[in-house]
């Protein structure tokens, strides 16, 4: 294991700062939204909010699942805020943006996982927004297709869907999630006709062999963006991290993807699912409803 406290050189991120900063801080509390920049602590916030940009997570900001990298509040969440699909939509409106990522904790406590926020979420923002393409970042619904497809009937034009790390540590990263079932969902989605992308975490324990059978799964069924990125570990309760990957076999892999198949790779030691989200679809025709469910 390493010293989490004496981070490499390149893992240093931009610091929050300048007016698109201010102005997407002021857009995020106006609304009272959530964002996963803040409850994940991604380490890209100040690039990504200076550029005017931010991943916003619905469905309240306690998640009913417990993976051990991730640093968003886990616990029984005490609210359903019905509100919140509209308030998203004026967000993205007032941003002006030409592509929004979407995400959400995992709310197994609801009886559709939460599909039917999410579907009324993407009709929100397509109304305000009907030039925007939207990425969105769910869980996985258990596996019930009847709440994915509830989802994907709202037409968004990226489904993401994260795999985080190889087979072999998913119950260790992630207890309540499944490799095989992670797998299905984006499978699922290509079956529908969408986009769609998933991400990994390197420096958590992985082999060589298992991250490249984990990507040569993801072209299986057909994924065609791939973002991977080190994993930081939160706080000294979470999963320990193994190494520092340098940039240079981040560079590798993502030479590695290209050479197997996926459209666009995003490899590097702060890349996360959202990192550059908006160059990633400058390589398809999204029109804001490029689908069809």
């Amino acid at each position: 294991m390493v010293d989490i406290k004496k981070k490499p050189d390149w893992l240093r991120a931009k610091l929050p700062s300048g007016p698109g900063y201010m102005e997407t801080r002021r857009n995020v509390d106006e609304h009272s939204l959530h964002t996963v920049c803040e409850s994940a602590r991604c380490p890209n916030m100040g690039e990504c909010w200076s550029r005017g940009t931010a991943t916003v997570m619905i469905l309240g900001n306690i998640c009913t699942r417990s993976c051990t990298f991730c640093a968003i509040n886990t616990g029984r969440p005490t609210e359903l805020d019905l509100g919140e699909p509209a308030r998203v939509a004026d967000s993205v409106a007032r941003m002006n943006l030409t592509h929004v990522v979407v995400t959400s904790v995992a709310r197994d406590d609801l009886k559709d996982g939460g599909a039917s926020v999410w579907a009324a979420t993407i009709r929100a923002i397509r109304h305000r927004c009907p030039n925007t393409a939207i990425e969105v970042l769910p869980a996985d619904f258990k596996g019930q297709a009847e709440h994915l497809d509830t989802l994907l009937e709202a037409k968004p034009d990226i489904l993401n869907h994260n795999l985080e790390t190889v087979e072999r540590l998913q119950r260790t990263v992630r207890k309540t999630a499944r490799y095989d079932r992670s797998l299905w969902v984006l499978e699922h989605a290509k079956s529908r006709g969408f986009v769609t992308k998933s991400g990994i975490m390197l420096g958590i324990g992985e082999k060589v062999e298992e991250v490249e059978q984990l990507l040569r799964d993801m072209r299986k069924v057909d994924v065609n963006i791939l973002t991977i990125g080190q994993y930081l570990q939160p706080t000294s309760k979470h999963a320990a991290i193994d190494r520092w990957v340098t940039p240079e076999e981040f560079a590798h892999w993502k030479e590695f993807g290209l050479s197997i198949g996926f459209d666009v790779v995003e490899s590097g030691p702060l890349v996360r699912s959202s990192y550059h989200a908006d160059e990633q679809s400058s390589h398809f025709k999204l029109s804001g409803h490029a689908a069809t469910a």
